[in-house]
Order: C-alpha cells, then sequence, then structure tokens
C-alpha cells in the first residue's frame, strides 16, 4: 500500500521551497543587474571608438552638426514620412529629419551601423509603450532618449540649420575649441554617460553671458556637483528653483535614475567606465568652486539645453573629469 504524503509534510515543503526563493531572488536579481551594467558599458566602449573613428574622419575635431535630411529618423517607421526642408520634420515638430544635438547619434551612427547600442540595457527599451515622454520622442520625433547622452559643453553644438547668420545662439562653441587634442587628460574627461531623462540627451551647458547675445557663444560644462546630485541622489524636498542649494540631497543613490547605483560614462579616449553615483559627484565641483552660485531653472528635476549663469565659469580649477585643470 502506498502511503501519500500529509498535509504537514505537504506544508514544510512549500515552506522549505518559500524559504529558497526568498534566499535566491535577491542573488537572481544582482546578477541580472549585474549582466546589464557589464552589457552597458559594453555599449558605452563601442560608442566611444565610433567617435573615435569618426574623429579619425575628420582631424580629431569631435562631432557635431545641423541639417536636416529626407529618411533619417532613427525611427524606421518615419523614414518614409513626407519631405518638407522649411516645415515639418525639420523646421516644425516633429523633428524626425533633424540632424542636430536631440538627435545626436545620426553623427556617428554610419560608425556604429547598429542602433540598439544607444539604448542603456537596464533602461527603456525602444518598443516600450509605457515610456510616456520618451516614447513620444521616439514615435514622434525618432530621437532616441533614456538612453546615452554626449557632452556637448566638449563637442559644441550648432542652431544652423534654416536661421540667418545672426541668429541668437546659432554657434555654441566648446570653450575647448571642439578638438581632442586641447582636452587636458583624455583618459578622465567625460564624453558619453547615461541618463535618464526622456526629453534631453546631452549634458546641459552653460553659456557665457559676456556671448549671450552674439550669434556665436562660448558654452562651459554643467560641472556643478548640485545640479547632479538632484538626478542621481534621493533627495528630502526641492530647493528653490533660483539657486544652486544642495541642502536638499541625500547620499543615497536613486536607483530609479542611477542605474545600479551609479553611471557608466565614456571618456575622450573610448575608454569606458562605471562610476558609482557619489565618485561621479566627488569629480565634479560644487557650484561655489566653479563659481556659479545662481541660475535661474536649477531646481530640483530641472533640465534644459542651456543655462546662462550671470558669469564665465572658473575654469582654473582641477577638475578633469569635465576638462577643467588648474594653470
Amino acid at each position: 500500500m502506498k502511503r501519500a504524503f500529509t498535509l504537514i509534510e505537504l506544508l514544510v515543503v512549500i515552506a522549505i521551497i518559500a524559504i529558497l526563493a526568498a534566499i535566491l531572488f535577491p542573488v537572481f536579481a544582482q546578477a541580472k543587474t549585474a549582466a546589464k551594467k557589464a552589457a552597458g558599458i559594453s555599449n558605452q566602449k563601442q560608442l566611444g571608438t565610433a567617435v573615435a573613428i569618426y574623429m579619425g574622419d575628420f582631424d580629431d575635431v569631435l562631432p557635431r552638426n545641423d541639417d536636416c535630411q529626407p529618411g533619417t529618423s532613427l525611427n524606421p517607421a518615419l523614414r518614409n514620412a513626407a519631405w518638407n526642408p522649411t516645415g515639418v520634420g525639420c523646421v516644425s515638430a516633429p523633428y524626425y529629419n533633424r540632424l542636430n544635438h536631440y538627435a545626436w547619434q545620426k553623427w556617428v551612427l554610419p560608425y556604429t551601423k547598429n542602433l540598439q547600442i544607444f539604448e542603456h540595457p537596464g533602461r527603456t527599451k525602444l518598443d516600450n509603450t509605457s515610456n510616456s515622454t520618451g516614447f513620444r520622442q521616439w514615435t514622434d520625433n525618432g530621437q532616441l532618449m533614456g538612453g546615452y547622452a554626449i557632452n556637448l559643453a566638449l563637442t559644441g553644438a550648432l542652431n544652423t540649420y534654416n536661421r540667418s547668420l545672426t541668429a541668437l545662439g546659432r554657434e555654441r562653441n566648446s570653450w575647448l575649441g571642439g578638438n581632442i587634442n586641447a582636452i587636458p587628460d583624455v583618459g578622465r574627461a567625460m564624453l558619453l554617460f547615461e541618463f535618464s531623462h526622456p526629453d534631453v540627451n546631452f549634458a546641459p551647458v552653460l553659456v557665457d553671458a559676456i556671448n549671450d547675445p552674439l550669434s556665436s557663444q562660448t558654452v562651459y560644462p554643467m560641472a556643478v556637483r548640485e545640479f547632479w546630485g538632484r538626478w542621481f541622489m534621493k533627495t528630502t524636498g526641492c530647493a528653490s528653483a533660483a539657486s544652486w542649494n544642495g541642502s536638499e540631497i541625500t547620499s543615497t543613490p536613486d536607483d530609479r535614475i542611477a542605474f545600479a547605483g551609479g553611471v557608466i560614462v565614456g571618456h575622450t579616449d573610448s575608454s569606458a567606465k562605471f562610476y558609482p553615483a557619489a565618485r561621479f559627484l566627488a569629480e565634479t565641483p560644487t557650484a561655489a568652486e566653479y563659481g556659479v552660485p545662481n541660475a535661474a531653472g536649477s531646481g530640483c528635476g530641472a533640465t534644459s539645453g542651456t543655462y546662462r549663469p550671470g558669469t564665465t565659469p572658473n575654469r582654473n580649477i582641477n577638475y578633469p573629469f569635465w576638462g577643467l585643470t588648474a594653470n
């Protein structure tokens, strides 16, 4: 006669399975995060290599461009959209054929031949319909957000397409000239980094107030610890939008934004490295050190293309991560 399991024995087995699951699931989650981080570093490395090849073809000049060409949307679904060089798709939304810094991936896409490496494996995928704003950027503008970003302070940026020679902000030139040979420490300077913002895929810049009225402007890096602290760390509130107040920033990374507690950075020598959020901030000067104590729109979560602090930043400080080196 076969003996069946008793209820007590079944409950014991279920309890053992539950205990093992409670122990192993966090381990599996950590392994999955580690794998995505490793894949993200690999992607960043490949992007850095693509930029290096680009510079090899253009006399060591970092990429920047502003143009509009038919069929160039990053989103394949928009490549057959109507072509209007002075209307929708180029100079009015949605900007699916534009080749400016909001679509900087197009600058180096000929060297990657692969759109997927512009994605961060631990972040939103191209087909993730739950990514509200970022998803609309993809479906409407054909622009890829929420993955990797480029440091425009090193490359510079143009806003020249279909604009007059005297248009404000037509040329935004890097304070280092946009040439890799002018960067003091290429092995430490940040050119690319992962950034989860749904509308901006580049590091904002500071515009020299002296050059502000001119069509040709000089831009400096957004090297403000308080600014980035609000992105990568948890906060206890939100300071006034009119000042760089870092009192609300905690020392705990916000894993919703700082994947695995940090940021993958691509240096100008094409190397890639994972920086814990605290290390990223330590490589960044405070607003007081940088000489930009006030900037409108610098409150919690604020990000736009440019900031005008009303003064030229202090470049004579030793933060090679941002291309700043004391004389």
